[in-house]
């Protein structure tokens, strides 16, 4: 039996500690060193979001990288993440977030780089013919953790015409999730009075999809939580084309991940 002195030191020990996790948890590390010129030159080759940028953002664009690696581990697994590695997914992770300043996915702890696409089981042998996942955002026990393919991170930045990037689609699905919760449905970017057309309009499009008459990735016809990702790859990697052949989509995605311009 423990004595309620015992009782009461372990508690107060165990307070502590909370306390010190809990303030470990929320610090924020904040870039101060110059960025480098060999990591300018990296964006500028492979990341045409960052190249056409106008030159008055590149250098929020260049601090909120440096803040994504600051504060997210990256690792591989049989293979050693690279420099370039590393700025593509920072990359992903600030082309949606670019026009919020203070925006943090402190729901994310880590980034787990796989050479290839995997299956259910984590397994991306070339032996297993169910390999089909090319990124993951992890949940229950992999709750803050991002899964993906470096095959797949390389090639949603080599091919800028295809509407698709891997990395780019795992990150809206952390955006999604901020609310608690993955949905389709970024409650903590859209104002309330765009809910309910936003939904009407995911039902349009995503019968659009099924019968064959849109130019969107099919797999954005599986449901609400993967059309807002596809679509948000579309808007990222071709905003004119999107502009064009979707123009509600299009104004309803700028409203979200652009709001100050409307």
């Amino acid at each position: 039996m423990i004595s309620s002195d015992l009782a009461i030191i372990i508690l107060f020990v165990s307070v502590l500690l909370s306390f010190y996790f809990l303030s470990r948890k929320k610090k924020w590390n904040q870039p101060k060193k110059k960025f480098p010129d060999s990591w300018r030159a990296i964006l500028l080759e492979k990341v045409a979001f960052y190249k056409e940028l106008e030159s008055t953002k590149k250098p929020h664009f260049e601090y909120k990288v440096q803040e994504f690696l600051l504060n997210h581990k990256i690792i591989g697994v049989q293979l050693e993440p690279s420099i370039e590695d590393k700025l593509l997914i920072a990359a992903s992770a600030v082309i949606p977030i670019l026009s919020f300043p203070e925006w943090k996915y402190t729901n994310l702890q880590e980034v787990i780089l796989y050479p290839d696409a995997f299956n259910m089981d984590f397994q991306f042998d070339p032996a297993y013919k169910d390999r089909k996942i090319l990124g993951m955002v992890g949940t229950g026990y992999m709750d803050g953790k991002m899964i993906l393919s470096l095959k797949a991170l390389h090639k949603g930045f080599s091919n800028e015409t295809d509407k698709r990037n891997t990395a780019v689609h795992e990150f809206v699905h952390l955006i999604d999730k901020m609310d608690g919760r993955i949905d389709g449905i970024p409650a903590v970017l859209m104002e309330r009075q765009y809910l309910i057309p936003w939904l009407d309009m995911f039902a349009r499009k995503i019968g659009e999809i099924h019968d064959g008459r849109s130019d969107i990735n099919p797999y954005g016809g599986s449901s609400k939580i993967e059309f807002f990702a596809v679509a948000a790859e579309y808007f990222f990697e071709r905003p004119q084309l999107l502009k064009k052949k979707h123009p509600e989509l299009y104004k309803a995605l700028s409203r979200i991940f652009n709001p100050a311009a409307h």
